[in-house]
């Protein structure tokens, strides 16, 4: 209170030494109570804010911050998210670039659409999608395949290449099936490209029992998923980067798979969880007994 009362008597043109000792107050008192008073507050809501948004890579909108900080025991609203963002000046700049990756002008046969767009297998290894895409580096482009587990939305294998051989999306199918071991029957849906309708692709389907599904002449949608992932894939990592070299671009996008995306990347459709969680969660879960009396 006699900090104020001083304010209001300098306005008046008396000085803050007279005014002091009026109020029985010290000047270093006064000036310790200005300088406190004009040091900004800090706000906890908005550190944690920017913490969970730089852990996303600069990647999170204000929904999924809502998700990350309830995790950490922090309940704040959207809309109040929203502000402190825009505060703070946390707004993620994604460029769209784009190139033709997918080659069907060939009279190789095509699968017929076995997936149909049913995106939400009850368990894991039902199926399976797989794409390639590209990533521009200083040295020339970089191809990558990927095969993802519909189940989970986990990338479950990948491979990285100058070029788009069908050796690449053979290599990416090999991690899949060594880190999931899938049993026969497993549906494995791709594009129409030249890679997935070769015989080598092909061989590798029918050496293990796989049931090959292809979309539909461009249409993308019967592929969304994977889309999906190569758009969050740009969008978070690749657009934010610029990659001097073609092994830089492996490094960091390896990482943005193992360390981000399949472990600690929530996913609205899994109920704001990452994949490996979602997986985990599932698994633990005891089954239902039935009980054999009617």
């Amino acid at each position: 209170m006699s900090y104020q009362l001083i304010c209001l008597l300098q306005q008046k043109a008396i000085p803050v030494q007279q005014s002091c000792r009026v109020l029985e107050v010290s000047r270093s008192g006064f000036y310790e109570a200005r300088s406190r008073l004009a040091k900004p507050m800090i706000c906890k809501t908005s550190t944690h804010l920017r913490a969970a948004f730089m852990a996303s890579h600069q990647s999170y909108g204000s929904r999924r911050l809502v998700t990350a900080l309830e995790a950490q025991g922090i309940q704040v609203g959207r809309y109040r998210v929203r502000c402190l963002m825009r505060q703070a000046g946390l707004k993620p700049v994604w460029k769209r670039k784009f190139i033709h990756t997918t080659d069907s002008k060939h009279n190789l046969p095509i699968a017929a659409n076995i997936l149909d767009r049913q995106f939400n297998p009850v368990a894991p290894n039902i199926a399976w999608v797989g794409d390639i895409t590209y990533i521009r580096t200083g040295s020339g482009w970089l191809y990558l395949a990927i095969v993802l587990d519909l189940f989970s939305r986990k990338v479950v294998g990948w491979a990285m290449a100058p070029s788009m051989p069908a050796e690449l999306v053979c290599t990416a199918l090999h991690m899949a099936i060594q880190q999931r071991q899938p049993a026969p029957g497993l549906i494995v849906h791709s594009d129409r490209g030249s890679q997935y309708v070769c015989g080598q692709y092909q061989a590798l389907l029918v050496k293990h029992g796989f049931v090959c599904s292809m979309s539909r002449k461009g249409n993308c949608w019967d592929n969304a998923v994977a889309e999906r992932f190569f758009l969050n894939l740009k969008m978070e990592r690749v657009w934010q980067r610029e990659y001097a070299n073609q092994t830089e671009a492996k490094t960091d996008i390896t990482a943005y798979i193992v360390g981000f995306y399949n472990c600690n990347r929530i996913h609205s459709v899994l109920g704001n969880l990452s994949p490996s969680v979602f997986e985990r969660n599932r698994a633990a879960k005891k089954p239902i007994v039935v009980s054999e009396i009617t």
